[in-house]
């Protein structure tokens, strides 16, 4: 599973807000995207977590359409933790990964000049 810090805001309570703690990643046994955010002072459950069963959400777009649908926003995300995502779902679903280091050194292997 892969999990990277990034910053959600919010208005839920009609109060604008921002948790720069939350999570976004990739769980590769649901496959599905999931995004954690504002976690309850008492109980540490997340007051928004998304991804919760399989296939929930397939793209990024995805997940960013129900954080926004719940009152929420993360977006832009930086390029290169986009690009991370997209390369942990390829990498969960058996698929090389072809944009970074390990993609290039498993085609130079597989492929010697």
């Amino acid at each position: 599973m892969s999990r990277y810090t990034i910053t959600v805001t919010g208005t839920v309570t009609g109060q604008g807000r921002s948790d720069p703690d939350a999570v976004i990643g990739y769980d590769p046994p649901l496959r599905t995207y999931f995004l954690q955010a504002f976690p309850h002072e008492e109980t540490d459950e997340p007051g928004l977590w998304l991804g919760t069963h399989d296939r929930a959400f397939e793209t990024l777009e995805d997940l960013h359409r129900a954080a926004i649908s719940h009152g929420y926003d993360f977006m832009p995300l930086p390029p290169k933790l986009a690009a991370k995502l997209v390369d942990d779902k390829a990498a969960a679903s058996g698929r090389p990964v072809q944009d970074t280091i390990l993609g290039q050194v498993l085609k130079r292997l597989n492929h010697p000049k």
